[in-house]
């Protein structure tokens, strides 16, 4: 596991948030990748070796999938494990 860990909240445009989770789980560093209902459509978790992993390859790579509008990115301040 990495050490840095963050969740990054995105929204998809209509009917592509299922699409989008799935392509999303396939990419390296990304822990887990789920629609939710809510504001958001997707809730992913990335574990990342460090910020700048995180910020300059695992976030781009996201960003590039099809069907998002837009993240927002949430790196973990504190972990309980």
């Amino acid at each position: 596991m990495g050490v840095v860990q963050a969740y990054i909240l995105i929204q998809t445009e209509v009917g592509r948030a299922a699409l989008a989770a799935a392509t999303i789980a396939e990419i390296s560093g990304v822990a887990t990748s789920e629609e939710v209902s809510g504001p958001y459509d997707v809730i992913v978790r990335v574990d990342a070796a460090d910020a700048a992993h995180l910020t300059e390859n695992v976030v781009p790579q996201i960003q590039k999938v099809d069907g998002i509008t837009r993240t927002l990115t949430c790196p973990v301040v504190q972990s309980s494990h």
